[in-house]
């Protein structure tokens, strides 16, 4: 059944999280201003599924029920899918900033991947228990919380490694009827008004790391889970034009000897298909990113034009204003273009599904978590420095200076101050202020730092094709090369992205 926003609210009255926020326990999250935003941007997920002109993008029919589902809770099954659940994040995201339940699809599609690959090697039955999983969020319409990062400690040590073992979950206990885990997940984005938490694996593992290579999930107001979380947005805050309605809340989640059964257990032990899963999902995740980050650039790119109008200039006619817009959109539909041939090129995930290719998907993040900060300058350009130099929104009622104020803070003549002020104080909210700054730093290390990104591109990269290409030109021969030994760069890669052979013989969509 397909929630509404207002029927995901209720839903969330059904749980009761051990939640703390500024210090305080919260006792109904449903209730709490501070985590409003939140909640409002999630519902527009369920919302827009709901509108019959966005049916197409926001649902899918899984073919493991036959039911129809929410687009972002769907295992994709063809090229075509991709694109679709690309465009639903950009449209759900252009609408709240970061919509957040896009990581529900990214984590059920590489699980569904990396349990089929477990029960090859080690019969598991994982599968079984993932599709049982799968059909009850589709069913009840469930937004889940994907406790991914662990708090690490020691980066350069191993999990195993750690002189403070709760700094990674593990499994520390093995039931007849289940699992015990402990330890620490950071940065889990929406962790006080999701359903369930799915805890993954957050790096590849040894098997000395076995204990640790855990996926399973959880309530979340399971006995022993404590929710320490931020507030969403900047809710109550006059200025805060946009996330004061829309935000986002991230919290650090601390297992405590939480009991999980067997039936919700994925992954126990299986570090080869852990590493896996987390690559996987990586890849899920970073190609719904720059479909979040292209609705946020929308966003900027519709306030930076109203912006301009309201100043009283035409791009048209001043050039350097035209360039930093144009310099704007390019920006923004330079790393959707990547999302859309990550779609387009899109592979077998080797268990039934399809994956968006690596490299499009990493380099589209790349971009977009580098270029946020362009898009930003960008934005400040184009719209004057107004957006940092205005009073307060408390003068605008001020009898003692509300009248002059309007009077020589107005641009055209045809566009009333208030109106101005108005999107000078969006721009404000979603560049320049500490909801700005979340944006900037979230969409440089959200889904992997760049260094991550850099690694996965160099990895599944064929630059050995390249080698290949450039010898022949200069007539050595690939065979040559046999002679005196192939370095591993040729032999670890040998095809163009999005191609079966020299040709590009195979069609892209399915």
């Amino acid at each position: 059944m397909l929630l509404t926003a207002e029927g995901y609210r209720e839903s969330l009255r059904r749980y009761h999280p051990r939640v703390f926020v500024d210090g305080e326990a919260v006792e109904s999250v449903a209730d709490e201003p501070r985590l409003a935003p939140g909640i409002n941007a999630i519902g527009i997920t369920y919302d827009f599924a709901q509108r019959p002109e966005y049916a197409d993008v926001m649902t899918a029919k899984q073919a493991t029920s036959g039911k129809t589902v929410n687009r972002l809770a769907h295992i994709n099954e063809t090229n075509q899918d991709l694109l679709q659940k690309l465009e639903a994040v950009r449209l759900v995201c252009r609408e709240s900033g970061c919509a957040q339940r896009y990581l529900t699809h990214d984590s059920l599609n590489a699980l569904s991947a990396a349990t089929q690959v477990a029960d090859a090697e080690h019969s598991s039955g994982y599968h079984e228990r993932f599709l049982d999983f799968l059909h009850r969020v589709q069913d009840d319409d469930l937004t889940l919380g994907i406790a991914m990062t662990d708090a690490k400690g020691d980066r350069s040590k191993h999990p195993g490694q750690q002189a403070n073992p709760d700094v990674y979950v593990r499994v520390t206990e093995r039931r007849p009827d289940g699992i015990v885990i402990r330890g620490t997940k950071a940065i889990v984005t929406g962790a006080p008004y999701v359903h369930e938490f799915l805890v993954m694996p957050c790096r590849t593992m040894t098997a000395d790391d076995a204990d640790f290579a855990v996926c399973c999930a959880v309530p979340v107001d399971a006995p022993g889970v404590t929710i320490v979380a931020r507030p969403a947005g900047r809710p109550g805050e006059k200025a805060a034009l946009f996330s004061g309605r829309y935000g986002q809340s991230t919290g650090v989640v601390l297992f405590d000897d939480v009991f999980v059964p067997h039936d919700r257990v994925f992954l126990a032990g299986e570090y080869a298909e852990a590493g896996l899963l987390t690559t996987t999902y990586a890849t899920h995740h970073r190609h719904s990113c720059i479909g979040a980050r292209a609705g946020f650039g929308d966003l900027l790119i519709g306030a930076g034009a109203l912006m301009v109008e309201a100043n009283g200039l035409d791009p048209d006619c001043h050039g350097h204003i035209r360039d930093a817009m144009v310099e704007l959109i390019t920006v923004v539909e330079s790393f959707y273009a990547c999302g859309v041939a990550a779609s387009v090129y899109g592979l077998d995930d080797g268990a039934g599904g399809v994956m968006p290719d690596p490299v499009f998907a990493n380099i589209g993040k790349l971009l977009l978590a580098t270029k946020i900060y362009d898009m930003h300058r960008l934005a400040h350009y184009v719209s004057g420095g107004l957006i940092v130099a205005l009073p307060g929104p408390d003068e605008d009622h001020n009898p003692e200076t509300a009248a002059s104020l309007a009077a020589v803070l107005g641009g055209r003549a045809d566009i009333p101050a208030a109106a101005r002020l108005e999107v000078a104080r969006l721009v404000e909210d979603l560049t320049a202020s500490y909801q700005g700054g979340w944006y900037s730093v979230m969409s440089l290390h959200g889904g992997g730092s760049p260094e991550a990104m850099k690694r996965e591109i160099w990895r599944n990269y064929p630059v050995g094709e390249k080698v290949d290409l450039v010898e022949r030109l200069l007539d050595r021969g690939v065979a040559a090369g046999a002679e005196v030994g192939l370095p591993s760069i040729r032999r670890r890669v040998s095809r163009q992205p999005g191609r079966c052979c020299d040709a590009g013989c195979d069609a892209p969509l399915a």
